[in-house]
């Protein structure tokens, strides 16, 4: 019987394969109690288990040096990074030994402990990308159970792929309840064509791995394990969210020519990869990177980005005991400049607080979205905020660095950010150290009162960047990573169409310039919409790149216009989606 199955599409494409259902490591375990002579005993066992699985880590990154180079290596090595903060986290370092030496479990049952006392705080986050890296930590736990099980020997086995996926055929499609990132980068040398999963979400690793490799991915599926069987045979449609199970000659023939148009299409994406980015009629527009790590330059470079437009810098404070100190944010700054090679790099200062909170003695609590984050924690943490900047302008000597201020509302705020960047040069003068004294500000316009009042932010930045993301949630008050409301975030609605064109037309006419870093940037769907809003300047994730390059050679703004002032004057988002699909024809 055929039928089909809906998820979330995280890596488009289209595969058509056999099923191989895949099993995943289980965190359920027995609760035993040693007697007290063994509790050293089991925390050196516990011990043996942590260092397997870092040697793990240390030659899966070595073999994405020496293997993956080019091929989404930087995307790879971030996650194993991660998994090795994770490691290293007084959390899962320590903690555990001292329950075993406090209580007497054995080691499993003093890891499980403190996972689900962790994973409690990352249920309770909003932010999508955070909640998301709860997933990680489930993966590095996973390791090292498996690595007790292995009584410390080989260590991290459990999630290795095993004999039977070495043999299928090249049609072979994965379907699994969960899946590492680890097993991800085995896919793309193990004949595995595309793969889907019942958890997951777009910004998890795993998916964010998908996209970089070009494997077909669809995550979110709920009960895909459950309803699919082994060698049955699927479609994967990565691109529309889509699984057809058991499909009829017809349907197949269908995705078949879909797939081929597909590769054709990748293939003339690889070949403009180093074209300008030009409309039709000659009008030139900067592709730039969204990124979060220092070692996302590479992924950036070779998407054809033409500069870093969003560097979301909190990523280097996230899942530690500390705060990152001047010298190490200066040094990762450093090394974004310098790789971009002159090209402008937009660093945004720390968005952290509300769901984005700092562990160790500096721990921040958790808050609403509205409440102390971004600039608001920074101004009310003097001294961190100082810190970064002035980590900022010393990396500004070695490129074209930019400061970019995010959640900005008020004129106070805008006044004490710049006194605060002020102060920071002042200090390194007095200091006598190097630093670039003519480093561009700018605001980031997520908030509606932001865009509503943005003449005042016109007279006082150098630049702005409007973040759809966060001006979209706030404009609708939809928390779209609330299951029951999700449905409602809109990108489409009228209020929201209004605001970003006024921003940009607005920024424009003052000669300010703006950019687009949110997720509207990077959907091909409104490309052509922003183009004929008047942007010039988008920022969007590496993988996303090489299309909204091909939609802009595509399109000619005297054609564009006209229809694009049909879309605003829209007063209801079946008619926006109606204009759109015409625009986009």
């Amino acid at each position: 019987m055929s039928f089909s199955l809906h998820g979330l599409g995280v890596s488009g494409g289209i595969a058509i394969g056999h099923v191989h259902l895949m099993s995943s490591t289980s965190l359920e375990v027995d609760h035993y109690q040693l007697p007290e002579e063994f509790t050293d005993r089991e925390v050196k066992r516990y011990e043996r288990a942590l260092d397997a699985v870092k040697a793990e880590l240390d030659r899966l990154e070595t073999d994405i040096h020496t293997t993956h180079r080019g091929e989404g290596s930087g995307e790879m090595a971030a996650f194993v990074t991660v998994h090795r903060m994770i490691l290293d986290d007084p959390s899962f370092s320590m903690t555990p030994k001292e329950t075993i030496q406090r209580t007497a479990c054995n080691a499993e049952w003093a890891l499980k402990l403190q996972f689900d006392e962790v994973i409690a705080h990352f249920d309770e986050m909003s932010d999508e990308y955070l909640r998301e890296r709860k997933t990680d930590v489930r993966q590095v736990i996973e390791r090292v159970i498996a690595a007790l099980s292995a009584e410390g020997g080989e260590g991290g086995q459990g999630n290795a792929l095993p004999e039977k996926l070495r043999e299928r055929q090249a049609d072979t499609i994965v379907v699994a309840h969960d899946l590492s990132p680890t097993d991800v980068i085995q896919f793309k040398d193990h004949q595995v064509s595309a793969f889907i999963t019942d958890l997951g979400g777009a910004t998890s690793h795993t998916a964010i791995l998908a996209r970089s490799l070009a494997i077909p991915a669809i995550v979110a599926l709920h009960t895909s394990r459950e309803l699919l069987r082994e060698d049955e045979i699927i479609i994967v449609d990565g691109t529309q969210g889509v699984v057809v199970v058991n499909p009829d000659e017809t349907v197949l023939a269908e995705y078949r020519l879909k797939q081929h148009q597909w590769q054709l299409e990748n293939q003339k994406l690889a070949r403009i990869r180093t074209a300008v980015a030009e409309t039709l009629d000659g009008v030139h527009i900067e592709l730039h990177a969204n990124i979060e790590l220092p070692q996302d330059i590479d992924a950036a470079i070779e998407s054809g980005a033409t500069g870093i437009g969003l560097f979301r810098s909190e990523f280097l404070f996230l899942n530690r005991r500390d705060l990152p100190g001047e010298d190490e944010q200066y040094e990762a700054y450093r090394r974004v400049a310098e790789g971009m090679k002159g090209r402008p790099v937009v660093i945004r200062t720390l968005d952290i607080g509300a769901d984005k909170t700092l562990s160790g003695p500096d721990q921040l609590s958790a808050a609403s979205a509205l409440g102390l984050r971004a600039i608001r924690y920074c101004l009310a943490e003097p001294a961190v905020f100082n810190t970064q900047l002035r980590a900022i302008l010393r990396a500004a000597r070695h490129g074209d660095v930019r400061i970019l201020i995010p959640m900005l509302a008020s004129h106070g705020e805008i006044r004490q950010s710049l006194a605060a960047v002020q102060r920071a040069k002042d200090q390194l003068k007095d200091e006598h150290r190097k630093f670039n004294d003519d480093v561009p500000v700018g605001g980031m316009i997520e908030v509606p009162a932001a865009a509503i009042a943005l003449p005042l932010f016109l007279k006082q930045l150098d630049f702005l960047s409007i973040g759809t993301n966060d001006l979209i949630q706030y404009t609708l008050a939809i928390d779209r990573t609330d299951d029951s409301v999700a449905h409602l975030y809109d990108p489409m609605h009228p209020a929201v169409l209004h605001l970003v064109a006024s921003v940009i037309r607005q920024s424009t006419i003052a000669k300010v310039p703006v950019a687009v870093c949110g997720e509207m940037a990077g959907d091909v769907r409104f490309t052509r919409l922003l183009l004929g809003f008047g942007l010039r300047d988008y920022s969007m994730h590496p993988a996303n790149l090489p299309r909204v390059k091909q939609r802009i050679l595509q399109s000619d703004l005297a054609a564009i216009e006209p229809q694009v002032t049909r879309i605003l004057q829209a007063d209801d988002p079946d008619k926006v989606q109606s204009l759109l699909d015409k625009l986009n024809a």
